[in-house]
């Protein structure tokens, strides 16, 4: 697929992205795949903490995928909990965290899981990150406390607002119906059946292998590998394949009690709320590969299209996911998934708005995936990697566009 070769080589040499990983799929096969670039360039700190060589990108680079955890691993997971009855999508939030509504507030009781899978239900967008709670030691407890006194900024239920915080809730949800840490769930019950071995959250505190942690982030240290490592953990042999993200500016006004200020971040999740929250968080924290992802669309598809598929969930779920369920207004959205907003540039020109969905995540990634065509679209960067680089929807939307021509689609 040459335009998009050239679409990217062209945003290479315009600074615009050190590199990127491309997947199309199309009627079962992955069609099209390349990585271009580079995942660090030259000079940067390398593993050891020491300016080094520019590192290339390859397939097989594992990115943190950003926003992308919410279609990927929370929203699946609150489908499976309605599949079993353990949920209802219009559930108050109340009924399954009573922390969300001490005081009985009638608005607070309003709002619904559908609610904060389609971001309409009045929360703002992110958590207070004024103060330095989770810097110099990742806190969960008080990222969760936050999240579930934040005040509503709207009443439920009629405007859409994307919001960080309505998918911490979830990830919570999540665990207290559960009974299990997210990512232990996330990775038993929705990654593990789809074979995604590369994709998991990456938590400092179950690192295993030669590392360091000085605050809420991670690094290599040199030392030999361990022969085993406890069930869980992951090892941190991975982090030579993780492209980094960008430096850590927390705190930047006082970046005294910020442990990790200045440092490269590779390993440890951008996110600054998931990062305070160790790594795990139902918004943000997933690391996956280009592979992995087009793993999962491919079998979403087969899913809906009623082929074998390992997706975790069934076809009628599925359907419910992916076409529009808030309550109200024009912006669509399903559960978990953008499907004609805003935020839906990366769908490009050519995948038919309203029927077609996907998501972004904030570090540079995206998918995109149209039921009609059969087809997905997988790209993933590192661009925040560039110091000032801006959003890439617009190159994500041609990228997607050009996908579709080279398909015939239109």
């Amino acid at each position: 697929m040459p335009e998009i070769s050239r679409l990217i080589d062209d945003a290479i040499a315009a600074h615009r992205l050190p590199g990127a990983v491309v997947a199309v799929g199309h009627r079962g096969r992955v069609v099209f795949q390349r990585a271009y670039g580079v995942r660090k360039l030259a000079g940067e700190q390398g593993l050891d903490g020491s300016p080094g060589p520019a590192e290339p990108m390859t397939a097989d680079t594992v990115f943190d995928v950003a926003s992308l955890t919410k279609p990927l691993a929370t929203a699946t997971a609150v489908m499976q909990l309605v599949e079993r009855g353990a949920v209802s999508v219009d559930d108050p939030v109340q009924t399954h965290l009573p922390e969300f509504n001490p005081s009985y507030d009638p608005q607070r009781a309003k709002v619904t899981v559908r609610m904060l899978l389609t971001h309409t239900s009045g929360l703002p967008g992110d958590l207070d990150l004024h103060d330095p709670w989770g810097l110099a030691r990742a806190d969960r407890t008080e990222g969760v406390r936050r999240a579930l006194t934040t005040p509503l900024q709207s009443p439920p239920g009629v405007v859409f607002r994307y919001s960080d915080i309505g998918f911490v809730l979830l990830g919570t949800l999540i665990e207290h119906v559960t009974g299990e840490a997210l990512d232990d769930y996330v990775q038993r019950a929705v990654f593990a059946p789809l074979g995604m071995s590369e994709t998991r959250y990456l938590p400092p505190a179950e690192a295993c292998g030669p590392h360091e942690v000085r605050g809420a982030a991670i690094a290599w240290a040199p030392g030999r590998e361990p022969t085993q490592c406890p069930a869980g953990s992951w090892r941190t042999g991975l982090l030579s394949r993780i492209a980094p993200t960008a430096r850590d500016e927390e705190n930047r006004a006082d970046p005294g009690h910020n442990p990790d200020f200045d440092r490269l971040l590779r390993g440890t999740v951008h996110d600054p709320t998931a990062r305070r929250m160790g790594g795990v968080a139902g918004h943000a924290g997933v690391f996956s590969t280009v592979h992995d992802v087009s793993v999962f669309a491919q079998a979403l598809l087969d899913r809906l299209a009623d082929r074998p598929s390992t997706f975790p969930l069934e076809r009628s779920t599925l359907q419910l996911m992916t076409t529009p369920q808030q309550p109200g207004g024009r912006d669509l959205r399903g559960f978990g998934w953008d499907i004609d907003s805003a935020h839906s540039r990366p769908r490009g020109t050519v995948f038919p708005a309203g029927t077609s969905f996907g998501h972004t995540g904030f570090t540079g990634t995206s998918v995109w995936i149209d039921p009609a065509s059969d087809s997905y679209v997988v790209l993933l960067t590192n661009v925040i990697h560039l110091r000032g680089s801006r959003p890439i929807s617009g190159l994500q939307g041609d990228v997607a566009t050009a996908a579709a021509r080279a398909l015939h689609l239109g």
